[in-house]
């Protein structure tokens, strides 16, 4: 079998970073943050390319940088997050449709907390959104009210993904297991 890849794709505070992580240590996998490659590519950080240039030319380089990790980075078994938007643009998904999708949801009360600067709001929440749990790398989280909308609007798209996964009020090692069991994950391994 080719190398396999695992796509996380979900709303800011799903937990793809800390889920995509943990997966890839438990699969003895490479983990691959694609908006830490967008900040390599572009000498910026997420929120400087939002303010510098605009979301589209964000946007753009995000499918920029999942295309070139498709055809020339993907060497090894990979698990990936996704940026919250990647796969709200239909280029993207195109573009992962024969792979893996894994749609991390929790109630967007949940997110909210999560995306909350300083605020546990679930057992591991210390660990949700990584890097980002501050609230200083989400341009796009503003007000509650515009928060739920994006949400909503990004919805029906996460749930095009082959699995959805909830991840309200579950443990870390439960939720990597139910994805390691719904995509047969750990049948592959040597």
């Amino acid at each position: 079998m080719g190398v396999r890849a695992v796509f996380l794709v979900g709303f800011m505070g799903s937990g793809k970073n800390t889920v995509g992580e943990e997966l890839a240590c438990r699969l003895g996998w490479d983990f691959v943050d694609l908006d830490a490659q967008i900040e390599q590519r572009e000498c910026l950080s997420i929120p400087e390319i939002f303010r510098v240039r605009g979301e589209p030319a964000f946007r753009q380089a995000e499918t920029v940088a999942l295309t070139d990790f498709l055809t020339n980075s993907l060497r090894r078994n990979s698990v990936v997050a996704l940026g919250g938007g990647a796969f709200a643009v239909e280029r993207n998904r195109a573009l992962l449709r024969n792979w893996q999708t894994v749609f991390l949801d929790a109630p967007v009360d949940e997110l909210w907390r999560r995306c909350q600067p300083g605020s546990p709001a679930s057992p591991i929440s210390a660990r949700w959104g990584g890097a980002r749990h501050d609230g200083r790398g989400r341009p796009l989280r503003k007000d509650r009210e515009e928060f739920a909308r994006l949400y909503r609007e990004r919805l029906p798209f996460y749930r095009e993904a082959s699995l959805v996964v909830e991840t309200h009020d579950q443990e870390l090692a439960s939720i990597c297991a139910s994805i390691e069991t719904a995509l047969r994950l750990r049948e592959t391994q040597p």
